[in-house]
């Protein structure tokens, strides 16, 4: 039996009904851009497999440094010890983090960081002697899977099951332009009739939500609202974080800072499992107590493995290389071009880009795992591009390595498979 049959008998795979797909492509090798299945098809990763492998895959510098880590320390627990790649990245980070950032407490991924960051919040005002319970956060934000990320997101397609367990959250609309009056006002009345401890939100990308995009001055008269009512900011950068917005960080276009950031995907370029919840030093001191209880008591077998945080130490360093922000900004330009080309087509309803992030809203109804966007996935695949929609946006973020043949090929079957439609 190959993969995919093999697969077949022992695999539960995440995001998908197996009754009505119950295949699952078998891959061999991926190098840089590219994905190779077990009958040895190409496939362009258009989406750096979920916004991770933003260097490419397998890429050399990064495994490198990782073999040479492997060979040193593989594995020591996080709470009674030490060790030189924890120390040299959280110093690394705290370079490039937003400057009020001053703290990098490890997790285990995007899901796990935003748990910290939410536990951070609540137990801050607990330690003060406040009872803060509520969260704020964005219609149809997406930040995770466990039960606190899950409580604050709004895509209920994911959270059906198990919303009458989740914590109290308190939706706002996000900023188009023309309701940041409105919002102010919603905003307002919220923090007047509940106790709230903290605002989530994804800065300036809405990543599972089809990459909707809004602007940074609108979204910082939110913060402005918040920071006077002594609420705790948590910037969910899990997506956006490392470059992907043409910045290191989302944030660092917003002039009011996140007081927690919460970090993973492209933190280890895709090689390893890790996360970051990082915030500010005032923060980190109301857990400073006599009393053992005030202390964050949260933990992760795997929190800060040497490995993962060599990984992490190599993207950094290649984030930072004149050739990767050149790349950046050449995907940008290119993106920016074929969406001005493909906003006429018939099928398209509208194009929005930043950063090396760009979709297409398709002027059709779909569900979010609906035919359609079935159809769209295979038509891609079938022309070696590999591209996950999103309902009816098609959208992609490719590694920072791509090659203007690569690109022009993925824009060439995004125009291919459209016409067929």
């Amino acid at each position: 039996m190959n993969l995919q049959e093999r697969d077949k008998k022992h695999l539960w795979h995440p995001l998908k009904q197996h009754q009505t797909h119950p295949n699952s492509l078998g891959i061999v090798k991926a190098k840089g851009c590219i994905l190779t299945d077990e009958n040895g098809y190409e496939y362009i990763d258009a989406i750096s497999s979920w916004y991770t492998c933003m260097f490419g895959h397998c890429n050399d510098y990064i495994t490198n440094k990782v073999s040479k880590q492997m060979q040193t320390l593989d594995q020591i627990m996080f709470s009674d010890f030490t060790h030189e790649p924890a120390v040299k990245l959280s110093e690394e980070l705290i370079k490039i983090l937003p400057k009020n950032q001053n703290r990098i407490f490890f997790n285990d991924n995007g899901s796990t960081a935003v748990e910290a960051g939410i536990k951070m919040a609540l137990q801050y005002y607990f330690n003060k002697g406040e009872k803060r319970t509520t969260f704020i956060a964005f219609e149809d934000g997406f930040h995770g899977d466990t039960f606190g990320a899950m409580s604050v997101s709004g895509l209920s397609v994911y959270n059906g099951p198990f919303e009458e367990f989740l914590m109290d959250i308190q939706r706002i609309p996000v900023p188009n332009g023309e309701n940041n009056d409105l919002i102010a006002q919603q905003l307002q009345q919220i923090i007047t009739e509940n106790d709230v401890a903290g605002f989530i939100y994804e800065p300036l990308v809405q990543g599972a939500a089809g990459m909707k995009i809004h602007k940074a001055e609108d979204l910082n008269k939110i913060l402005a609202i918040c920071k006077k009512n002594d609420i705790l900011t948590i910037a969910d950068e899990v997506m956006t974080g490392f470059g992907k917005t043409g910045n290191n960080f989302a944030s660092d276009e917003i002039a009011t800072k996140p007081d927690i950031m919460c970090l993973s995907k492209a933190l280890t370029a895709g090689l390893v499992p890790m996360s970051i919840t990082s915030c500010t030093e005032e923060i980190y001191t109301a857990f400073l107590d006599n009393d053992i209880a005030k202390g964050f008591f949260h933990c992760h077998t795997y929190s800060a493995n040497p490995i993962a945080c060599s990984a992490a130490l190599a993207s950094i360093e290649l984030l930072q290389t004149q050739e990767i922000q050149d790349n950046i900004q050449f995907i940008e330009k290119n993106n920016k071009s074929f969406a001005k080309k493909i906003k006429n087509h018939s099928k398209v309803n509208s194009t929005r880009y930043k950063g090396v992030i760009l979709a297409i809203d398709l002027n059709t109804n779909s569900g979010r795992y609906g035919t359609l966007r079935d159809q769209l996935l295979k038509s891609f695949m079938d022309e070696g591009v590999f591209l996950r929609p999103l309902g009816n946006t098609i959208y992609i973020q490719p590694p920072y390595v791509i090659t203007q043949k690569q690109l022009d090929k993925i824009y060439m079957t995004i125009e291919k498979v459209l016409d067929t439609l």
